[in-house]
């Protein structure tokens, strides 16, 4: 809702802009376009633009001359927003509070509602999802299955998420005060027959399939306790969806590690090749859903997505179900920026051909000036305004305002700043959560903006 926020009030600052300074609405959608560094947008609106006889170069021009600032203006409220009113114990408990880490913590069995009950028919009664690594019993150390039997006295090392933790003190009965959680802990010396290792996801039938559904604890008598995707930390429970790629943590034995490691594939040279026929595919159906008018009451023109938006909804949909119907989506993080900055970099390039001829003649009199003033206030006024009721009214973390912010202005440079200078995952998350959405938004209102108001 946030997000939408500083979509909407940017969109409803371009009206009040045009009317106000009497620049045309075209101009303003393409200022609009490059304070928020939406290119696809941009694109969207000169297709619209053609469709109805106007002349489609000058929003160019306006994006061109309000691009630098819709790089730095995110970055100037982030930082004015830090100034302000960030102290420097937020970060430092956001930084211990961060919500999408793992948490590791040991427990005495002690509630006598679970006695002599299986950890699966506990599971299926608990709320709080967790998963036990190890097992103490008469000082003799195991890796539990789905149907051990627990007994009064019995000493489990949990992994959940720290919100869960006291939630679990009461199902088990008490949590021990050892900090499982430090960087410098050797799981390996904890028991010298237990071994811990990190196994990637290669093997191509795995992609799309419930962690659950390969049986690994019940056939090898292992444990996996964390999976890391993208470098986000995840629980591993018997729902999750593993995707080619993904990185998890085994606990057990040599030898059966060893033909877990069969089952997974464990081959990360293979994950270097690239699958260009998925990226094709998307392609073409991007482009092809793009080509499709959708018509709205009361707009004679259809609205499109456009080159740009159709293959970022495809993009969207193929990453989130792509898994689901076993289809390989996985890019090395390399070629995936490799991609992205090619294609960004030949857009703009595109753009500045276009926008070229008139651009120094433009900036250097008032109205460029002016130009670049109204870029740098539909950066900056909503990012600030809408930061200011997430973090002082709303109490969200620093952190996940920052990567709200960035992925509301589709500004992916902002965002480099925030994770290096914002400890956490938070803000790369909360960039991913918002970016599909408001990125598509941006592409709709910047033609129905033309259609409603131009006609």
């Amino acid at each position: 809702m946030l997000a939408l926020g500083v979509v909407l009030l940017g969109t409803l600052l371009t009206v009040v802009a045009s009317y106000a300074t009497g620049v045309s609405l075209p101009d303003m959608v393409g200022i609009l376009c490059g304070a928020t560094t939406n290119t696809p947008a941009l694109g969207a609106a000169q297709q619209t633009l053609k469709q109805m006889g106007i002349n489609s170069s000058t929003p160019a021009l306006g994006c061109a001359v309000a691009y630098p600032m819709g790089v730095v203006g995110v970055i100037l409220a982030v930082l004015l927003i830090r100034k302000v009113l960030v102290r420097k114990e937020d970060l430092e408990i956001k930084e211990k509070d961060d919500a999408n880490k793992t948490y590791i913590a040991a427990f005495q069995v002690h509630n006598p509602a679970i006695f002599n009950k299986s950890i699966k028919d506990i599971a299926r009664m608990s709320y709080p999802k967790f998963v036990i690594s190890r097992l103490w019993r008469d000082g003799h150390v195991s890796i539990p299955t789905s149907d051990k039997i627990l007994k009064e006295g019995d000493r489990l090392l949990v992994v959940t998420a720290e919100k869960d933790a006291l939630a679990l003190t009461v199902l088990f009965g008490e949590q021990e005060n050892t900090d499982w959680n430090k960087e410098d802990i050797d799981w390996n010396a904890i028991d010298s027959e237990l071994i811990s290792q990190r196994i990637v996801v290669t093997r191509p039938e795995l992609n799309g399939k419930k962690l659950g559904a390969l049986r690994l604890r019940n056939h090898y008598g292992i444990n996996i306790s964390r999976v890391y995707r993208s470098g986000v930390q995840l629980l591993a429970t018997p729902g999750l969806i593993l995707q080619l790629g993904d990185r998890l943590t085994v606990v057990g034995e040599a030898a059966a590690i060893q033909n877990v490691e069969k089952v997974l594939g464990n081959a990360v040279k293979s994950l270097k090749e690239p699958n260009l026929v998925v990226i094709f595919i998307g392609i073409v159906l991007g482009l092809a859903l793009g080509a499709i008018p959708f018509s709205f009451p009361g707009v004679s023109t259809p609205v499109k997505l456009g080159l740009a938006g159709g293959p970022i909804i495809v993009g969207i949909l193929l990453g989130t179900f792509g898994p689901r119907i076993h289809m390989i989506t996985y890019t090395t993080r390399s070629a995936n920026l490799m991609l992205r900055a090619l294609g960004l970099s030949m857009y703009l390039a595109c753009l500045g051909l276009d926008a070229g001829a008139h651009f120094f003649d433009t900036v250097f009199r008032p109205e460029g000036l002016l130009w670049i003033g109204l870029g740098a206030g539909l950066t900056i006024i909503p990012t600030v305004l809408v930061g200011f009721v997430a973090f002082k009214m709303m109490k969200i973390d620093f952190g996940s305002v920052s990567g709200m912010l960035c992925g509301s202005m589709a500004n992916p440079m902002a965002l480099n700043y925030v994770n290096d200078t914002i400890p956490g995952d938070n803000p790369s998350v909360a960039y991913a959560t918002v970016y599909p959405l408001c990125m598509f938004l941006r592409v709709i209102i910047a033609q129905v903006l033309l259609m409603f108001l131009l006609n």
